[in-house]
């Protein structure tokens, strides 16, 4: 009973929070330069976010992975051009970037 009493305030709280989820996603990829070689919406040095959710859209472990590529770098998915390691994002920072990479439409 108390679940059901609860479940209300929950979903508007997960609402509420989505947009705080985005901005500060947004704020993080310009705080750890990641806009220096990716956009939303186009291809810069790497793939645009835009482009990396649909490729991973049906992968349900991408997010793992993509979070471990975030961290420790990554060659030859997209190209010939690496991806370095950003060694100053911490692993909690890499799943809130990820999950706002993988959201893009």
């Amino acid at each position: 009973m108390r679940t059901l009493f609860f479940a209300p305030f929950v979903a508007v709280a997960m609402a509420c929070s989505t947009g705080t989820l985005a901005q500060d996603a947004a704020k993080l990829a310009q705080e750890k330069a990641c806009l220096s070689c990716h956009s939303v919406d186009k291809k810069l040095v790497g793939p645009a976010y835009k482009e990396i959710s649909a490729k991973y859209k049906a992968d349900k472990g991408a997010e793992a992975r993509l979070v471990k590529k975030v961290r420790e770098g990554s060659t030859g998915v997209w190209g010939q051009v690496p991806m370095p390691p950003n060694t100053t994002v911490s692993e909690k920072e890499a799943a809130i970037l990820v999950k706002w990479v993988l959201s893009q439409k």
